[in-house]
């Protein structure tokens, strides 16, 4: 089984802006689960547990976790993300496959082959 780590913004300005993160990355990992691939989101993981430790300890402990993954998959608007940059970053060190949704959608859904 393949296990994808799906990465985009989490943090936002407003409370309403991390909840429509939490749900933009929710529902690409929801597809993912319905195309037959194990999804890390770390998004719902620590869905709203802001504020419990500093955020590079999240952000590290999100590092770890893509480590242990097959693939990474990044959301729209990952770019704008310190934290999904340096996970693409890590995937490349690593040797991860990275793949772009929803443009690499039919790529991704063959992976259960």
């Amino acid at each position: 089984m393949k296990v994808a780590f799906v990465a985009g913004p989490y943090r936002s300005d407003t409370i309403r802006g991390v909840i429509e993160n939490i749900r933009c990355a929710e529902s690409v990992a929801i597809e993912l689960w319905k195309m037959g691939i194990v999804t890390i989101c770390p998004h719902k993981n620590t869905s709203l547990f802001d504020g419990i430790c500093d955020d590079s300890f999240f952000l590290e402990g999100g590092l770890e976790i893509l480590s242990r993954c097959n693939l990474l998959v990044l959301i729209p608007s990952w770019d704008k993300s310190e934290g999904s940059k340096e996970e693409k970053q890590k995937a490349e060190l690593i040797n991860i496959p990275i793949y772009y949704w929803p443009n690499d959608r039919d790529l991704l859904n063959k992976l259960k082959e």
